[in-house]
């Protein structure tokens, strides 16, 4: 497993909170209060900043810091079927190189998103769903893929979805498909899978969504 600098642990932990809700849209990131949040120094916590600011998680300012980018909802059609293209890659890439291991982390995953999904906690579910995705794509082994797949995450209304009816239950029901796919190595069940999943999210919001 490669190595990870205090700056690219301190940007997965700020990553994984934006979108699991943690750190709510629009809210401000103060440095100092993350880095004691994280028990590290300062330095870390800037670059990781510096990094998902590139990423577009986050938007710099020299009055007002670092600040939790917006929803555009202009822009999530294009930014829905970009997912859907870069996500498939790493996905079909990912079913080859996949190891028992990131095998077995990917069910305990699923059997944390549906204890978490039937018990209503809709939190757990964005920050499960999350860390489902990274091990499956971290497995391709396409870093720059990734790197524009998270820049897309970081425009796409994760927590507007989750907040829908129900919602995150059909979210646990969908990644259940694209794990028994992964399981009987079927590429083509796991990218309809992965295909039905990111679209229905968008386009149960769009059918709700009255700005």
């Amino acid at each position: 497993m490669k190595h990870q600098t205090k700056e690219e642990r301190v940007a997965d932990y700020l990553r994984e909170g934006i979108i699991s809700g943690k750190f709510p849209r629009g809210s401000k990131l103060k440095q100092a209060e993350l880095a004691e949040m994280i028990g590290t120094s300062i330095t870390p916590v800037r670059e990781a900043i510096k990094l998902l600011e590139a990423e577009g998680f986050i938007l710099g300012t020299s009055h007002r810091g670092a600040v939790v980018a917006p929803f555009d909802i202009d822009a999530t059609e294009e930014i829905v079927d970009l997912r859907v293209t870069l996500e498939c890659k790493l996905a079909l890439r990912a079913m080859g190189k996949l190891t028992s291991e990131q095998v077995q982390e990917l069910r305990g995953l699923q059997d944390q998103l549906e204890t978490a999904a039937s018990a209503g906690d809709r939190d757990s579910v964005r920050t499960i769903n999350y860390r489902f995705h990274e091990v499956l794509y971290l497995a391709a082994e396409l870093p720059q893929t990734l790197r524009f797949v998270r820049a897309l995450w970081a425009r796409y209304p994760f927590d507007l979805i989750n907040k829908l009816d129900s919602r995150i239950g059909r979210a646990s029901d969908e990644h259940h498909e694209m794990l028994s796919a992964i399981l009987s190595r079927d590429e083509g069940a796991m990218l309809s899978a992965l295909r039905t999943h990111i679209r229905a999210g968008w386009d149960e919001f769009k059918a709700n969504y009255t700005g």
